[in-house]
């Protein structure tokens, strides 16, 4: 078909030649339509700091009061300060690229919209894909966290509950399912389809909450380090504390899940990668701290894994501080689970919104405008794994899914810098492409330290997810339409010949909105343009 041609070019089919061009897989989706698509979706409520608590809320949680104590006690005894300061470096080169693309591109859907619109469809659809196991699995790790502690407040108490409800299959003499983990997942689910306004003032509170009983954990503790707990410093080596790391990773990238609920805040260009930056900054410093104080209260061998700090406190004569961080804990952690299942609730929305998984599930609620089709079957989902894999097996299946997100948002801000320079950038990443290679080595390292039964869910899970895109997300692919004819060249199609008038505009969905005909709309296509 001639590009010069006023028709909607066809639609690719599978083995046709047009399949793995910018007109099939990988065609791209427009960055500057964002607005026009968003307006009248979710509310745009929150502000900087609801922004930055949010992320706190997943930053600041599970690896604080559990994780921390899993890694010191598995991997890397009084090293875990090490790989946490490995993983918050990762994170951090991820977070400059992830604060790029959030004041470029304020829309929901995190790394899957900021992919889609970079590298194409089918990779945008992998990222997303890879996101929804992500997110779910996250919310079930911290679920499992704040059920450790509930039944350490309950011990402490002299109450005695069934041993098949206290645990997953494998974690414990008579364990059949970690009960409270499941309710808490599908607790969060009704609270979060309540609106996203109330929901997110909750969570502000909470994460100031989370953040008082940290800094009184990390003050009482101070006065009970033993130096004699951090030697030998590497008991398992230096490869423990990569491996340590590789866990450790998930505690520290909460900024992904905030910049995923883009479209509910004001000011988002501008907002989001101040709040991105802010967060992770507090971050660091408060699990360097809690390391410290952690591994120098108690001998990694003797960390209990399910309630770490108040063990910790108990083994030194604080037992009645260790309760009320208990009783912290349980409130506090329930924040990353919140922000964890928002996230994947606004990327499951997102794709939907997009064609890629069935638009039913783009419909909010009509009073609250929220997608209250999407936010339960993520509960239920987070609660079948909350309820039946150990801690430690849910982490590393959501940390493989992470590094892979970030490995690929870091190529996505090389590839949108040589393509659109023209868009306009609320904050730059410094030193590209050096900051984006420092991510995407630290994030392949990590994966290398994952175990093979992790590599294997989360290979099954993206052939899945192939095949779901083939039979389903690239026939219903709202680029199929007006709007992505008008994003996407022909099969084959080239620039003008030289000297040519320039092709008429294909036809515009009327959500889109007008744009001059001389720069191109979409990424990729400005080779096209005879003006440039």
């Amino acid at each position: 078909m001639s590009r010069t041609t006023p028709v909607r070019p066809p639609r690719p089919s599978p083995g046709g030649a047009g399949l793995f061009t910018r007109a099939g897989v990988f065609r791209l989706k427009p960055v500057d339509s964002s607005e026009a698509e968003t307006a009248g979706g979710l509310r745009r409520t929150m502000g900087l700091w609801q922004l930055v608590a949010l992320s706190l809320g997943g930053l600041v949680g599970a690896g604080v009061f559990s994780l921390a104590g899993v890694v010191a006690h598995e991997d890397a005894g009084p090293a875990v300060m090490l790989s946490f300061l490995i993983a918050i470096v990762a994170s951090g080169a991820a977070a400059l690229c992830y604060a790029e693309f959030a004041g470029m591109i304020p829309k929901a859907g995190s790394a899957y919209t900021y992919t889609y619109a970079a590298l194409g469809e089918v990779v945008g659809w992998a990222i997303g894909w890879d996101l929804l196991l992500e997110y779910t699995a996250i919310v079930a790790v911290v679920a499992i966290a704040v059920s450790g502690y509930f039944s350490y407040i309950l011990e402490r108490v002299g109450i005695d509950l069934p041993h098949w409800m206290l645990g997953a299959p494998g974690t414990g003499s008579g364990h059949r399912v970690d009960l409270f983990a499941a309710l808490l997942c599908l607790l969060l689910a009704f609270v979060l389809s309540r609106g996203t306004k109330e929901a997110a003032r909750f969570e502000t509170v909470l994460v100031a909450v989370k953040l008082g009983i940290v800094a009184l954990v990390v003050a009482a503790g101070a006065f009970h380090i033993s130096a004699g707990h951090f030697s030998p410093f590497l008991p398992y080596g230096l490869g423990g504390a990569f491996t340590g790391a590789a866990t450790a990773f998930f505690a520290v990238y909460g900024y992904d899940a905030m910049s995923a609920a883009a479209e509910e805040s004001a000011e988002a260009k501008r907002l989001l990668p101040k709040a991105i930056m802010i967060s992770l900054g507090i971050a660091a410093v408060v699990y360097l701290l809690v390391c410290v104080v952690l591994l120098g209260m108690q001998d990694h061998r003797h960390i209990d894994t399910a309630s770490p700090f108040s063990s910790a406190l108990e083994s030194v004569g604080l037992g009645a501080l260790g309760l009320l961080v208990a009783v912290g804990a349980v409130i506090g952690v329930t924040t990353s689970a919140f922000a964890n299942m928002l996230a994947v609730s606004r990327v499951w929305f997102s794709m939907s919104r997009d064609g890629l998984l069935p638009r039913w599930f783009a419909r909010n609620h009509p009073r609250r405008h929220v997608p209250t089709r999407v936010i339960w079957p993520v509960g239920i989902g987070s609660a079948v794994i909350a309820g039946f894999l150990p801690i430690r097996e849910a982490a590393d299946l959501t940390n493989i899914g992470i590094l892979v997100a970030f490995i690929v948002v870091a190529v996505a801000v090389v590839v949108l810098r040589r393509a659109r320079p023209d868009l306009p950038r609320a904050f730059r990443t410094p030193l590209v492409p050096l900051v984006p290679a420092v991510g995407v080595a630290f994030s392949c390292w990590l994966i290398a330290h994952l175990d093979a039964v992790t590599w294997l869910r989360f290979t099954g899970w993206m052939v899945l997810g192939m095949v779901v895109y083939g039979l389903f997300g690239f026939r219903n692919s709202a680029q199929n339409g007006p709007a992505g004819a008008a994003a996407s060249p022909a099969p084959g199609a080239g620039p003008p010949p030289p000297g040519g008038s320039p092709a008429p505009p294909a036809p515009r969905s009327p959500s889109e909105p007008a744009q001059a005909p001389t720069p191109s709309t979409s990424p990729g296509n400005e080779k096209e343009d005879p003006a440039r």
